[in-house]
């Protein structure tokens, strides 16, 4: 895996965030995605959406699709994901989507993720060994002050200097990544 070496990171980067959106736990059924386009942390640029199976393991294809075929992709200078889990334990394969879209991945959350409580939580669904090598595969989880704050994050194809410059850089009105903070209202909002 190639990691982007950005040497200056423009204020101004064109970062996407994605979240996903409600829905009912331990349920058949598909969940909106949607991914927002921010120039740093100030300035909406764009929205795109997909759709997921809950449950499901199609996550990577599918937003590694929503952003291949937007037409941001060629502003795009990285993506963030809100965690690696969507619609339950869909599980977002960093290291594939970094290859898929060649864009640098970071993965945030807020509360460090208890990964003894996620492997007893993917014994109870299919491929469970499948989706549990793609939570390992992300990789270390790295802790990130932000604004007085700890947040978490896994990367693909950025440096932890580099990772840790964008989420500053984008945490413009809390201690969140504002492409996430914003991905998150839409998708929330949006939601049956």
């Amino acid at each position: 895996m190639e990691v982007k070496d950005f040497r200056v990171i423009k204020s101004e980067i064109r970062v996407l965030g994605v979240d996903d959106g409600k829905f009912v736990p331990h349920t058949e059924g598909i969940v909106i995605v949607v991914g927002v386009v921010f120039r740093g942390g100030c300035w909406l640029d764009g929205v795109m959406h997909t759709s997921i199976a809950i449950d499901g393991f199609d996550a990577t294809e599918r937003i590694a699709s929503m952003i291949n075929g937007s037409p941001h992709c060629k502003q795009l200078r990285l993506v963030m994901l809100n965690g690696v889990t969507f619609a339950g334990f869909n599980v977002v394969d960093i290291k594939r989507l970094n290859l898929a879209t060649k864009l640098p991945v970071i993965a945030l959350t807020r509360d460090k993720p208890d990964l003894d409580a996620v492997r007893r939580a993917l014994n109870n669904l299919p491929k469970s060994e499948e989706r549990w090598k793609m939570v390992l595969e992300a990789g270390k989880i790295h802790e990130v002050r932000c604004r007085g704050k700890t947040i978490y994050m896994e990367l693909a194809g950025i440096s932890e200097a580099d990772a840790r410059e964008v989420v500053e850089l984008t945490s413009t009105r809390s201690s969140f990544p504002e492409p996430l903070r914003v991905a998150h209202l839409i998708a929330s909002g949006i939601s049956p």
